[in-house]
Formats: C-alpha cells, structure tokens, sequence
C-alpha cells in the first residue's frame, strides 16, 4: 500500500479509502484514455478510407477525361482532312468544266470559219450559238450549285469545329483542374498512411499535349521556332 500511494503520489500513511479513491481516479483516467486512442484510431481509419476512395475516383474521372479529349482531337483531325479532299474535288470538277467550255468554245469558232454568212447559215450560227450559251448556263448554275454545297458543308464543319474546340478547351481545362486536386488529394493522403511510398503514383501532367490541343496552327508554329531559337542559342 505504501508503494501504491508512494506511486499516486500521496502520503504514505493516508487513509485506505484515499488511496481508493486516487486508484479509481487512476484507473478512470486510463480507461479514458484508452477510449480516445481507440477513436482517434478508427476516425483515422475512416479518414484514410475516404481519401483513398476519393483518389481513386479522381485517377478515373482523369483517365476518362484523356480518353475523351483523345478522341474529340481524332475527330477534329479527320474533319480537316474530309475538308481537304471536298475543296481538292470541287477543284478538279472546276477545271473539267473549263476544259470543257474552252473545247466548246474551240469548236464554235471553227463553225464560223466554215460557215458562209448566208441567211441559213446565221441562222446555223444562231441555234449554235443558243445551244453554246444554254451549255455555258447549265454550267455555271452546276458550278454555283456545287459551291453552295459546298459552302453549306463547310459553315457545317465550321460549326462541329467551333463545337469540338469549345468542347475540347473545356475538358482540357477540367483535365488541369482534376490534375491539381488529385496531386492536393494524394499530398494529404501521405501523413494518413503507414507507408506513404505504398499510394499509387501520379502522372505527370503532359503541359505539352494540352498546348497542342489549345493552340491553333499559327501559334503552335511560332511557339516551336521560339523554342529552337532558343534551343540555339
């Protein structure tokens, strides 16, 4: 009893029932305190949980967000080129229709070489000459229909374009955004952990990839001679 007391740091001679009370004290106090660990413990449980499930949706939602951006960069890419080969084909069924004119053009002159100007031959000359600039009509109105065409295809490429960009920007900005609370997200799951080397690793974000998306031809172009120039010197 002298040791208990001595230990509770009380008189060595109190009374039982004082050093009963100091042991029950004591014991209170330590049952508290091994509650509170065992709280701080499980919140800490809880806490760890949480983060890691929010990192792990964040890893996902990004992944989602590359494939997605990918793919709106594929479809911009081949209504480029669809662009290309309409303009490359309208072209060519352009300069047919020249070729054609010219020829017509060739033979009619040759008509009136060969053709003496008797009335029946004026008249020859006439519906030659009507049937020339009917031709010369029905050509330019395939012409005019075919630049329609294919300026109502272009105002629609323009407009899926405009859409794919905006789109694009958009993803690519929320890309940046989930970068940023995934590397907040895996910083404050670090001190949560036993082994912090044990969370999954990050990618790095591809500042590079984003800029190509972002910007257009004329500043990608001036961006890359800047970067040799510099590379130079």
């Amino acid at each position: 009893m002298r040791s208990a007391a001595e230990s509770l740091k009380l008189d060595p001679d109190c009374a039982q029932d004082v050093l009963k009370k100091a042991l029950e004290a004591a014991i209170k106090k330590s049952l508290e305190a091994d509650g509170a660990v065992a709280r701080a413990q499980s919140d800490a449980r809880i806490a760890i949980s949480a983060a890691e499930r929010k990192l792990e949706a964040a890893v996902k939602a990004q992944a989602t967000a590359e494939a997605t951006i990918a793919d709106l960069v594929a479809k911009q890419e081949n209504t480029t080129q669809s662009m290309a080969v309409e303009r490359a084909s309208v072209a060519k069924d352009l300069q047919k229709l020249k070729a054609q004119l010219a020829e017509k053009e060739k033979a009619l002159k040759a008509i009136n070489t060969a053709l003496a100007d008797t009335p029946e031959n004026v008249i020859k000359k006439m519906n030659v000459l009507k049937k020339q600039r009917q031709e010369e009509a029905d050509a330019r109105r395939a012409v005019e229909a075919s630049f329609g065409t294919l300026r109502k295809e272009k105002q629609t490429q323009d407009q899926e374009v405009t859409a794919a960009k905006a789109a694009t920007a958009k993803l690519v900005t929320t890309y940046r955004d989930l970068h940023a609370a995934t590397v907040v997200i895996h910083e404050q799951l670090k001190p949560l952990v036993e082994d912090a080397t044990k969370l999954p690793a990050l990618p790095d974000l591809d500042t590079k990839v984003l800029e190509d998306i972002e910007l257009t031809k004329e500043q990608k172009e001036t961006r890359d001679k800047e970067a040799k120039k510099n590379g130079k010197k």
